[in-house]
């Protein structure tokens, strides 16, 4: 055993999980905590204009790096976080949040404090917040060692946020802490349980006759993209993906058949994909948005689900099982395709500028096509840049990072910055629209103050276009205020070396594209488009959700 303090060990053990950086916003429950994080070495304080965007951007961070730090103080300062925290459960995001609490003495006694209700309960907060985390939890000099790890143990094998508060009267006291370092491996499988599993998998694959891989979000949260990178290319298994799940693996490949979404799916894909004898699937999760309303139909008979720890085939479970070894197994097994698929895919068509049209959804996003680059991370804003996007293949090994499930608009700007802190040379390229960007504008100053280089394209339509076309097309509850968007960054930053640029028509963007395809400073693009111009898929998908939030007698827009 060795002596230290318990803020050095906590900030030892989140340096070994593989976090460099720790987001959020000094109260004075937290600073005596965040004077060991500035004495620190590998290790550093991000500060962000408020909570919830601190939250946020710690789950860029994470969707980065494989996990991300949140700090925050007592009550008004982890109850603003909670939205971004509840949104890193459920789109399954390891965020490790961290919270100033009051001293420990009085907690103990219940003192009447700011920050609190004046009530003397101090579980309350740990009670809200545990609804949305894997585990919720205080620690003491008593338990600070068995805590601390089980809660990261937590955050990286279940991959959901975990909340840990910090009495302001303990970080600098010692505790005696093991000498080893902190072990991130999982636990490894049942033999026996591993071997039957890989056998079980090989038989139905060796009877199928048009097996296919449905990607989703956990293929990429428990780390088995790689693995079946491999065993796709091995054996030439087909692959599609969910909305969830875009762009996990080559939307490019000949192997890729395209995105199943119900009866929404892309021409054939539904047909394909329910028509297949064998389905591999890795926990995928069906909401209204990824399954065409629900019409989705797997026939439990023909699946074969990846679990974290566990796998099920045609409704027989296998358990004690790391996922990872069993791929692992399998990509070895595996047998090899005789003969590579050929692309059927017609290669896109050209698209040839028309310098003095206007902006317009139709051919927009088919020209922004045109300038995302392999390895690019392409953040898509809820609503109109994601719908925008998605139907457009993105180039090898590009990142896509957007809420499918959570869907709170907002979350991109800080999640950006938070993406490209944990990995700055990474080419990150922004679409958000004005409503969107309007809600957490205030962060575009940490990403000027931290010197990040985004390339951030604004979407300027003067309100929600996604709520316009559900509900009140020309009602004045979608209009927002419409501001000088380009003199933002010299706003937060008079010497920003972030330059602005503004587009009305396609021979504008060209050249702004063009000059930024070299450029190694941060952009801001402001698009200026017709406020009820909107992609093809948002005016399908507004007159359906209408019909499912307001039932047959609900409000409709005027046809």
């Amino acid at each position: 055993m060795r002596t230290t303090t318990i803020g050095e060990f906590i900030l030892d053990r989140l340096k070994a999980i593989g976090i460099n950086e720790i987001i959020g916003v000094p109260g004075d429950f937290n600073l005596s905590f965040l004077e060991q994080i500035d004495a620190a070495e590998d290790i550093r304080f991000v500060g962000t204009c408020n909570e919830l965007n601190a939250a946020y951007a710690a789950d860029g961070y994470a969707r980065q790096r494989g996990v991300g730090a949140l700090l925050t103080t007592y009550g008004v300062g982890e109850l603003s976080a909670i939205n971004g925290i509840a949104g890193s459960r459920s789109e399954h995001v390891p965020v490790v949040s961290l919270a100033g609490a009051p001293p420990l003495y009085a907690t103990e006694h219940g003192w009447q404090l700011h920050h609190t209700l004046a009530d003397g309960d101090y579980t309350n907060m740990l009670d809200a917040i545990s609804q949305f985390t894997a585990l919720a939890i205080r620690v003491t000099p008593m338990n600070v060692v068995e805590e601390i790890d089980r809660a990261l143990h937590t955050c990286l094998r279940e991959k959901r946020p975990v909340h840990i508060q910090i009495p302001s009267d303990i970080t600098h006291l010692t505790i005696e802490v093991p000498e080893h370092d902190f072990d991130t491996s999982l636990a490894s499988s049942d033999k026996e349980r591993l071997a039957a599993a890989a056998d079980a998998v090989l038989a139905k694959l060796s009877t199928a006759t048009d097996p296919i891989l449905m990607v989703d979000q956990d293929t990429d949260r428990h780390k088995f993209t790689d693995l079946f990178r491999v065993i796709v290319e091995k054996a030439q298994l087909p692959y599609t993906q969910l909305a969830s799940g875009k762009a996990i693996l080559d939307e490019r490949n000949p192997l890729f058949i395209g995105t199943y979404n119900g009866a929404a799916s892309a021409p054939g894909v539904q047909e394909r994909v329910e028509a297949s004898d064998l389905v591999f699937t890795t926990n995928p999760r069906f909401i209204e948005v990824n399954s065409g309303s629900f019409t989705h139909t797997l026939r439990e008979e023909n699946k074969i689900n990846f679990g974290d720890q566990h796998i099920s085939i045609a409704g027989e479970y296998f358990v004690g099982i790391n996922t990872l070894e069993l791929l692992e197994e399998l990509a070895e097994r595996i047998p090899a395709a005789t003969k590579k698929v050929e692309d059927p895919k017609p290669k896109l068509p050209a698209q040839r500028v028309r310098k003095d049209a206007e902006l317009k959804h139709e051919r927009l996003w088919r020209q922004i096509l045109n300038f995302i680059r392999e390895d690019d991370v392409v953040v898509a804003e809820a609503g109109t840049s994601n719908i925008g996007l998605s139907p457009w293949p993105m180039p090898a090994g590009v990142q896509y990072i957007n809420s499918t499930i959570w869907g709170s608009i907002g979350f991109t700007l800080p999640a950006v910055m938070g993406s490209q802190l944990a990995n700055p040379d990474r080419r990150h390229l922004l679409f958000i629209g004005d409503g969107s960007f309007q809600l957490t504008v205030q962060e575009l100053s940490t990403i000027l103050r931290e010197d990040l280089k985004p390339i951030i394209f604004l979407l300027n339509n003067r309100g929600y276009t996604i709520e316009r076309y559900i509900l009140g097309m020309e009602q004045e509850y979608n209009d927002i205020q419409d501001w000088d968007y380009g003199a933002l960054p010299k706003v937060f930053k008079r010497d920003t070396t972030m330059k602005s640029y503004s587009a009305r028509t396609e021979g504008q963007l060209a050249e702004i594209l063009e000059e930024l395809s070299t450029a190694d400073h941060g952009a801001f693009v402001e698009l200026h488009l017709d406020p009820f111009d909107a992609p093809q898929g948002l005016k399908a998908f507004g007159p359906l959700t209408a019909d499912f939030d307001f039932g047959p007698r609900g409000p409709r827009n005027e046809s």
